[in-house]
Parts: C-alpha cells; sequence; structure tokens
C-alpha cells in the first residue's frame, strides 16, 4: 500500500482531500505541523508527499529541502494558495512530482496523486534493491572487490590477473564467487545493475 501523506495547516482543505483520496480507496495521514510529519515519516513503505507552501515554522520548501538532504524517495505534490511562476519553478527544479494552485481540481489532484503514488512504488522498489544490492557487495572480499572493480572497467581477465600478481584461473575463481555471492547472472549484468542503481564497483580496502 502507498500511503499519501497530507501536510497543511488549512485543517478544512487537510479534511476535504483526505475525504477526496478516501472516496476511491486511498490511505492518507493528515499533518498540521511540519515536525511532527518529519517525526512520523516512515521510509520503510512508499507515500507521496502532498505539501502546502506556507506554513509556520518550517514551510514547504524547507520540508522539500530537509527531504533531499535524507535522500527520501518521496514524490512531492506542492499546494498553494499564492502560488506563483517562481515558486513552481522553484519546486520543479527541486525535484518536486508537481505544483498546483488552490482551489485545485478534484479530479486532476486524484490525477496527480496517482502518478505520483506509482513514482513512489517505483523509487521504493529501486531504493530497495539497491539496499540489498549494497548489502552483498559488502560482504565480498578485497580481492574481489578489486576483480569486480577491473572488471566493470572493462580490462581483461589476464590483464586483471597481471595486474593483482595473480592467475588467470584465480580470477576465474574469484568472478564465479562474485556471481554467487551477489546472485548476479554475469559479471555485465551486475555491472548493469550497479550502474542502474547509482552504485559504484567496490574498491578495495
Amino acid at each position: 500500500m502507498c500511503l499519501v501523506y497530507i501536510l497543511d495547516d488549512d485543517e478544512e482543505l487537510s479534511a476535504s482531500l483526505a475525504w477526496l483520496l478516501e472516496s476511491v480507496g486511498i490511505a492518507s495521514e493528515r499533518f498540521r505541523d511540519a515536525r511532527a510529519f518529519l517525526s512520523s515519516y516512515n521510509r520503510d513503505r512508499p507515500g507521496c508527499l502532498v505539501l502546502d507552501v506556507r506554513m509556520p515554522e518550517l514551510s514547504g520548501f524547507d520540508v522539500q529541502e530537509l527531504l533531499n538532504e535524507t535522500g527520501a524517495p518521496l514524490p512531492v505534490v506542492f499546494v498553494s494558495a499564492h502560488g506563483d511562476v517562481r515558486m513552481s519553478v522553484r519546486a520543479l527544479q527541486n525535484g518536486a512530482a508537481d505544483f498546483l494552485e488552490k482551489p485545485y481540481d478534484p479530479q486532476h489532484m486524484l490525477d496527480v496523486v496517482q502518478a505520483a503514488r506509482r513514482t513512489a512504488r517505483r523509487r521504493f522498489e529501486t531504493a530497495a534493491r539497491r539496499g540489498e544490492l549494497r548489502a552483498k557487495l559488502d560482504g565480498l572480499t578485497v580481492r574481489e572487490r578489486e576483480v569486480l572493480t577491473l572488471s566493470a572497467e572493462g580490462v581483461p581477465n589476464k590483464q586483471i590477473a597481471g595486474r593483482l600478481g595473480i592467475s588467470a584461473k584465480t580470477v576465474d575463481v574469484h568472478r564465479a564467487r562474485i556471481r554467487e555471492k551477489t546472485g548476479a547472472e554475469s559479471i555485465p549484468a551486475l555491472v548493469h545493475d550497479l550502474l542502474r542503481l547509482g552504485l559504484c564497483p567496490p574498491a578495495g580496502k
């Protein structure tokens, strides 16, 4: 289940949006205070955030900045009764999924939230895969890390053997162990996954 967080100090609009989402079976949690939301946000489940720009203490942009700093995989949909082009550009440049002006069209809001939820699920799955693969990489030995790094650079086995002062057969053994430990079909497939997930081949220690 992908949860929709609603962070808006306007109680009436917040309740109205929660009702709208509930009418199509979308679960939500409402917050009027940014710090309360930040302390309750659970990174271990997919979600998206409908975020008001103007709030006391921490603004919507402050919240977005804090989420970006921690790498939270949370799509943000900004809403504002006082929006302008400058605000929307700032929000989108900093990674927001969309920027809507209040009062918003209910169906348009539903469409935007559904798109944000799909993005949230993709980001969550990618983050989970990244964490899983990073943990497997941490289980490699120093030599296996060296072999993987050189393989990722396109260095042939014989040259890897020469650089590391080992035999080509030993390189093959290390490559097999790397595949076994990471569950990869092949070294090229593993390198492809590393690049796709934004991970660098581990360097030897």
